[in-house]
Formats: C-alpha cells, structure tokens, sequence
C-alpha cells in the first residue's frame, strides 16, 4: 500500500476514535505495562465488558507485578474464577515470577524477550509495546483480523498460516508513526462496534470508502469463516459430599488438562463410578446418594454434560482428611478458591436445596 493511503488510513481511524473511541477503560488510567499486559490477557476471547469487573478486582489485590509474582496461584485462580480459559492465569503467574527472576520485576521492552514469556504471543506483545510505551509494533487480534480481511478482501480462514501471514503484513503497513496507544486501541475498538462480525455498521466506519469487501458486496461472507465441524460430547459425573458441618469435598485439578490446577468435586467417568469413588474415599454414616439435575458447559472443543451425584452427612465429622488433593471446604472459603464457573454454580445451587 502507497505510504500516502497507510497515512489516509490510520488518520481517518485516529479522527474516528478522538470522536467514537473508547477512552475511559480501567486499564487506561493509568496506563502503566503491567495494566496493559493484563488486560490484554484478560481480553484474549473476552469482551470488554465482561472483563472490567474482573479487572478492576484483580488490580484491587494485586496492584503491581512483584504483588502478582508474590501471591499464591490459589488467589489468583480465585480473582480468576469465573473468567475462563484459565491457562491464561496461570501463565500470567509464571510470567510474573519469570520478570521477578530475570527483568527485575518488571515486563521487558523488547518484543522477543515478551514473546519469551508464558502466555504471551506476538499479538499480545505488540499491544503491550504499543500501548505502554508508545512503540511502533502491529497486532493481529481477531478484531483487527476482521477489519483488514474486509479491507483488503482477504481470501481464506485468518486462522490458517498463508492468511495469517498476509494479514500481518498488512497490519504492518497501516501502522502510523504517532499515538501508537490510541492507534492499537482504535482498530479493537473498530472491530469490536462497527465493524462487527454479524451486522457491520459499514455506514459509520470511517475508512468504508476503503474497504474492498464493501465495494464487492462481499462484506457478509469476509473474512472467511473457519472450517466447520460438529463438537464431540462427553460426560462425567461428579461426587458432591456435604458433611454434617455443612463443609463440600473439593479436589484439585492436575497440573496439565482441562481447569488445570482449580479445585473441582471429585470426578469419575459414571455413576458407577462416582459409588465406588464415594466408598473408598468416604467412611462415616451418610445418607443415599441422589442424582441431581445435569449442568451442560460448553469449551472451545467440546461439550461437556456434568453428572452430580450427591450424598449428606449425618457424622460429625468429615470420612477423610485433608491432603495435597482433597480438601474440606467451609461454604465461607469457597471464594478465596480458583474453581470452574459451571462447579461454582452447581455448589451454589446445592447449597440452595440443602
């Protein structure tokens, strides 16, 4: 693209955004890196507006990165809880122990050493440079991937590595030599108001004159969407013990996996198998077991049916003790926990019936 049309471009966006633009986010003001960065990972497969509040909390206990490299991954999978896509947690916590023990506690400005960090992609990066520094680097998120597929009438899944490479490069060429900060903020916001997937506003963008998709009535079916196909099903079901004093066994997730590291109920592959699991890990006098309403919980790549099957406790004390995986839980502590969005709501319902 000719330097006078990349200039056109990005000015019409900036002019667009002084007077449409999103200009009062938390992570705005101020605008520090360590802001930036998390609110990048917050927003990675969330919309704004779902994550502020969790930002807002988030800052509230851990204001800095030294705080966020100092606290145990349990306070932060508990901000966390609820958010999803919870690797972004945990990557979060070992990049900040990782910028601790080599940045001196803070994000390094350099795009490798960024990219060199858990949980942060050449995207992420570039957002970071951009925004907290003012650096001259593109981002390619899936807004930004919208707005120049429609631009320039991009052919092909964004996802695939021929597409995604054109993309960047295009990205590159609209990059303007100033504002930087309100620049990478102006193509999200774009995206994300106007030039929505479904039913783009083309009569208020601001570069529409641009944009090829428009002019060859291809906006509808641009960018291309990704190859489809059905997602699996599975099951599980989950044993929900409540003991006399009211207090829930939780156990927690392995390292690696689906809610890596999160506290969940004890997980078999059946009914069947939840008995079996209620009987060796259990002892003491309890009630029958009672099948609960099914919770259906969709992720990226299936979709999952949970099975509860719940026992009371009629002792006075718990069947089993606390060790690195079980733990009793009082209904107070449940908040200070990184547990599963769909388990918090089934604990919260179950503890409506009891």
């Amino acid at each position: 693209m000719k330097q006078d049309a990349t200039e056109a471009f990005a000015g019409r966006l900036l002019r667009w955004f002084d007077a449409n633009g999103r200009h009062d986010l938390p992570w705005q003001h101020p605008r520090t890196p360590y802001r930036v960065w998390l609110s990048e990972i917050m927003l990675q497969q969330t919309q704004v507006q779902v994550v502020i509040p969790y930002f807002e909390r988030f800052v509230a206990a851990l204001p800095d990165l030294p705080a966020l490299a100092r606290a145990p991954l349990d306070e932060v999978l508990a901000l966390w809880s609820g958010l999803g896509y919870y690797a972004r947690a945990r990557n979060l916590h070992a990049a900040a122990r990782l910028c601790v023990q080599q940045h001196g506690g803070d994000l390094p400005r350099d795009l490798a050493a960024l990219m060199a960090l858990p949980g942060i992609g050449r995207s992420t990066a570039g957002a970071v440079l951009a925004q907290a520094w003012g650096d001259r680097h593109p981002i390619l998120d899936g807004n930004v991937k919208r707005v120049l597929a429609r631009l320039h009438a991009v052919e092909g899944w964004p996802g695939a590595s021929r597409v995604e490479r054109r993309l960047w490069e295009l990205a590159g060429s609209h990059l303007p030599h100033a504002r930087m900060a309100d620049y990478v903020q102006a193509q999200m916001d774009l995206g994300a108001t106007v030039c929505t997937r479904h039913a783009p506003a083309c009569l208020l963008c601001p570069v529409s004159a641009s944009c090829q998709a428009l002019a060859q009535g291809r906006v509808a079916e641009l960018p291309t969407p990704r190859p489809g196909r059905p997602l699996p099903r599975r099951e599980a079901t989950v044993l929900l013990a409540w003991d006399a004093r009211g207090h829930v066994l939780l156990q927690r997730r392995p390292p690696a996996g689906i809610w890596a590291s999160l506290w969940s109920l004890p997980e078999a592959e059946d009914e069947a198998g939840a008995r079996a699991l209620f009987e060796a890990r259990l002892r003491g006098n309890w009630d029958e077991g009672a099948a609960l309403e099914p919770v259906d919980h969709a992720f990226s790549h299936y979709q999952l049916t949970i099975r509860p099957r719940q026992w009371l406790g009629v002792a006075s004390r718990p069947g089993v003790l606390d060790d690195d995986s079980l733990r009793w839980v009082a209904p107070g502590e449940l908040g200070s926990l990184g547990i599963p969005a769909p388990i918090r709501r089934l604990l919260e319902r179950s503890q409506e019936g009891c």
